[in-house]
């Protein structure tokens, strides 16, 4: 079945109440129509910035790891200052099973599928990185998320033999593609999954992964003919936390890979050696001509720039975060870069120290020479002065961040993946995760706090809750690729 008569087929009752809640096309912004629904999707890079500003936030409850004993949910934040509900939970979508540890998420769609007729962004595929399920939400009426389908670790193992499903990221052809830390048995090095339009397990992704020891978060550059994908570890290491023992091992990654797009087989591996340990998340330039990108390093806390070289990719470090000499610790504390993201415009580039405790922005207009530009703190464990929000404490350190598609709100949440936190930051599993915002200066640079917005997941009703990545409805700077 196509994915534009599925969608067609799967919604049409929801049709009312999802073009109430979504603003009017105005030629720059999503468009809609009675076949597609809501679109969501935009044309060009330039029409994403100046699409309406979010309203909504999709954020993960998860109580993985916390001693509550109720299933994660995906929580509904009114993220609007002209509304009264400013700053709450509006709804929560609880999944069937207890611990599945939901942890990042994506589209059905986004702007690579523009244009197609049916292929609104509406579906939302969630994953549960310690279950291994795969939960398909419903997202017509934006305020009130449905779950319609749930698909069994069991049957991604059968078919795939893959688990631990990691990133998402939507096809132009329609399909969905998911990164997988593991093989069926929990080790590496895992590989990508494949589901098509009914959200139906199709096998592997990949022809030939020749190369790849470990895997973790991927992006593709269609115009380029190539995606790039990151190594964090196997599921059955970084399940038990972390141990210096385990790096020394050679059970975590420190390779970048370069894949032929059309071939889908790896073209080029480079080794980033001990200063590029453990790089994470992968952010090529939104814009699709373009052949420069990043990814940050977590253990050796830095960032690496790639670009084409001629037919080669070259790879350079261009920021490194100093350890910090800390009472207490026995040895000096990395800043633990464990989230970048990249304005719309390809003109800043933000990350999170998880140890140090800072949110930094960083000029990459070249992005060989990167310039700070701000520096906020929300927490950590080096001793820095943390901030309160509406009088809450930020406990834990920085950890998830997305970008309005403006590029002047990076909402921030706290929580790792449960292991980890509980082992570095054990108070989040009784005072619970925060959801802060920070306002972004996009003329001179800057960051600050916004003093008037906190979710506090500290008081959820069934709960202290964990909360991870963040999405908008319509978008944000880490769902759209353009084709």
């Amino acid at each position: 079945m196509k994915r534009r008569h599925f969608i067609r087929t799967s919604g049409l009752a929801g049709l009312a109440a999802a073009t109430a809640r979504w603003p009017a096309a105005d030629g720059h912004g999503p468009q809609q129509s009675a076949t597609t629904c809501c679109d969501r999707t935009y044309a060009t890079v330039q029409d994403a910035i100046r699409s309406p500003r979010e309203t909504l936030a999709y954020v993960p409850g998860i109580y993985a790891g916390t001693g509550v004993e109720q299933p994660d949910y995906l929580a509904t934040i009114d993220v609007d200052p002209s509304s009264k509900n400013y700053g709450r939970v509006i709804h929560r979508l609880p999944m069937p099973n207890v611990g599945d540890e939901l942890h990042h998420f994506g589209w059905n769609a986004c702007s690579s599928c523009h244009g197609q007729e049916g292929s609104g962004r509406r579906y939302i595929i969630l994953p549960g990185l310690a279950s291994g399920r795969i939960h398909v939400v419903d997202t017509i009426d934006p305020e009130t998320p449905r779950l319609t389908k749930v698909i069994e670790p069991e049957e991604v193992a059968r078919k795939a033999n893959l688990s631990a499903p990691h990133t998402v990221h939507c096809l132009a052809d329609g399909t969905v593609m998911i990164s997988c830390l593991g093989n069926a048995d929990g080790s590496a090095p895992g590989g990508f999954l494949s589901l098509d339009a009914e959200f139906n397990v199709m096998g592997r992704w990949e022809r030939d992964a020749t190369g790849m020891e470990f895997n973790y978060d991927f992006w593709y550059q269609p115009r380029q003919g190539v995606m790039v994908s990151s190594e964090w570890g196997a599921p059955n290491t970084v399940s038990q936390g972390f141990r210096i023992e385990d790096v020394q091992a050679g059970k975590y990654g420190r390779h970048l890979h370069f894949w032929d797009w059309a071939e889908r087989k790896i073209i080029q591996s480079v080794d980033l050696g001990e200063s590029g340990m453990i790089p994470l998340e992968v952010r090529f330039h939104h814009d699709p001509n373009s052949t420069h990108g990043f990814v940050g390093a977590a253990l050796s806390s830095t960032v690496w720039h790639w670009f084409r070289a001629g037919d080669r990719w070259d790879v350079e470090q261009v920021i490194a975060v100093d350890p910090v000499e800390t009472e207490g610790w026995p040895f000096p504390v990395p800043g633990l870069v464990t989230d970048i993201v990249l304005s719309m415009d390809d003109r800043f580039l933000y990350f999170s120290n998880w140890l140090h405790g800072d949110v930094r922005q960083y000029d990459v207009s070249d992005p060989s020479r990167p310039r700070l530009t701000g520096q906020v703190w929300l927490g950590g464990v080096i001793g820095h002065r943390t901030e309160r929000v509406r009088g809450r404490h930020l406990g834990g350190g920085p950890q998830m961040l997305q970008l309005s598609l403006d590029g002047r709100r990076l909402y921030v949440t706290n929580s790792l993946y449960s292991p980890w936190d509980n082992q570095f930051y054990p108070a989040m599993a009784r005072e619970g995760s925060y959801l802060v915002q920070l306002d972004c200066d996009t003329s001179k640079g800057g960051l600050t706090l916004n003093p008037d917005f906190l979710v506090d997941f500290g008081r959820e009703p069934q709960g202290p809750a964990r909360a991870h990545e963040i999405r908008f409805p319509g978008g944000d700077c880490t769902s759209d690729i353009w084709s």
